[in-house]
């Protein structure tokens, strides 16, 4: 477990995060292989040229599958399967587009489409294309290496360096619980053990006596921060320290002053944060082009910046 500080993150910037990472450096799946001939070619040509994407690779009752098809499929795959050798790829991606054709075609014929619940699925899945093709065309194009480096410029190479702390910590439910566990460690029962037997946070207990690692200021929530980094190596907390998961008892192992990470080390990782501030920037201007009315539990029109209440929430009496 890690005691992060909970962030509003858009549900959406999730989705497209792994949505751009792969489809901005997706590449075309090979071409078929030639059929065997008896007599090899004295030398293989310089360059081959791009197989049509119309070639039919495939028919399924007469719907066809083309070259093109499979080269879109093998760009949506992930990154470890496109190592695989070019002649295993392509029948498993052609088999695989028969499959789906087969089904298709047979759930046709079953008039699937006309159950209501099927009709809900595909009209969501229509949308969420559409959602996620819009917001893809807003934020790629900013995408650029330019900016990833001023990203890194700004965020990281020119700010000073951030103190570290790595330290452990035993988590229990109440104040007088950790106030026994601190009364333990100044009798001198060891720290590890302690943590492996009463801590709830049975992550970091049972694995490694409490020890969260190193980590800065940003990364914990502020009340535990505040308490770690006030705190000298070697020493453990004299109070107990709480915050929204309970009482934290906490020892400071060491500090250091964190290195400044090079650009190529930080890159995916800033590609992700541009992304997600991209998708919230998409969202505020799709927002701000239309018209949004919400509306309370009584079904009346509620003020703009208000949030709606969930139906039978109670609410405050007008006042007279």
């Amino acid at each position: 477990m890690r005691f992060t500080s909970p962030a509003s993150a858009l549900a959406t910037a999730v989705l497209l995060t792994s949505t751009l990472l792969s489809s901005t450096a997706a590449s075309a799946a090979p071409a078929p292989p030639p059929p065997a001939s008896s007599a090899a070619p004295a030398a293989a040509p310089a360059q081959q040229p791009p197989a049509d994407p119309n070639l039919v690779v495939a028919t399924v009752d007469g719907n066809k599958i083309t070259l093109g098809d499979i080269r879109q499929s093998a760009a949506n795959m992930p990154q470890q399967l496109r190592q695989l050798p070019p002649n295993m790829i392509f029948p498993m991606l052609v088999n695989q587009a028969v499959d789906q054709k087969a089904i298709q075609i047979v759930a046709h014929k079953a008039n699937l489409e006309t159950d209501p619940e099927v009709r809900a699925a595909m009209a969501a899945a229509a949308n969420n294309a559409l959602q996620t093709a819009w917001l893809s065309r807003q934020v790629t194009p900013t995408l650029t290496d330019t900016a990833i480096h001023d990203y890194y410029l700004k965020n990281y190479a020119n700010k000073p360096p951030e103190k570290e702390v790595h330290a452990r910590h035993i988590l229990v439910k109440t104040e007088a619980e950790a106030q026994d566990v601190i009364k333990k460690l100044k009798a001198g029962e060891a720290f590890g053990p302690l943590a492996e037997k009463l801590s709830i946070d049975k992550g970091s207990a049972k694995n490694n006596g409490g020890d969260l690692g190193w980590f800065k200021k940003g990364d914990m929530v502020p009340a535990f921060s505040d308490a770690a980094f006030a705190m000298q190596p070697n020493t453990f907390s004299q109070t107990p320290v709480k915050s929204q998961f309970g009482y934290h008892v906490i020892q400071i192992l060491d500090t250091r002053t964190a290195p400044i990470p090079k650009e190529d080390e930080v890159k995916d990782k800033i590609r992700q944060q541009l992304i997600q501030q991209g998708v919230r920037s998409a969202v505020e201007k799709a927002t701000s082009e239309v018209k949004i009315v919400r509306f309370g539990p009584d079904g009346k029109p509620i003020p703009e910046n208000a949030q709606p209440a969930l139906p039978g929430t109670p609410t405050a009496a007008p006042a007279k």
